[in-house]
């Protein structure tokens, strides 16, 4: 007598596989006959109110006047307090080049300085007075002497 090819195991894969088919085509008739085909736009639409939340009906809204000088694109990075004048430590110099760094003592913040901006000869880790200009790449240091 010859043994059959197919397994108990084989025989329970293909009726489970055969139940889940059946289950798939029986939600997909369930989705067919539910299915609301040709709502109303309104229906689709949702709103969102100020707070920000989501709902179904519109929103009046309350448009309030901005002026152009109120808004700030970018924070500046430092201001001069009148009357005080930043103080710092020279953290990089290049003598060849004639330029350097100056990290802020109280931002921590590097500014940049060229040498004709010093009233003295300067060295790293001298501990400098300053004042500040808007250069075409930042902030620059300038009237640089030593603290």
């Amino acid at each position: 007598m010859a043994r059959s090819n197919e397994t108990f195991s084989k025989k329970e894969k293909e009726k489970k596989k055969a139940k889940k088919q059946l289950d798939k085509k029986e939600k997909a008739a369930e989705r067919k006959a539910n299915a609301v085909k040709g709502g109303d736009l309104s229906d689709m639409m949702a709103y969102v109110d100020q707070d920000g939340n989501i709902t179904s009906t519109p929103q009046t809204l309350q448009k309030s006047v901005v002026s152009a000088d109120e808004i700030r694109i970018a924070t500046p990075k430092q201001v001069n307090i009148p009357g005080e004048q930043p103080t710092g430590v020279i953290s990089f110099y290049n003598t060849d080049k004639g330029y350097g760094f100056i990290r802020d003592n109280q931002t921590r913040e590097n500014i940049f300085f060229h040498v004709n901006n010093l009233q003295f000869q300067a060295k790293e880790n001298d501990k400098v007075k300053y004042f500040t200009e808007k250069g075409p790449k930042g902030l620059s240091a300038t009237k640089i002497e030593k603290a």
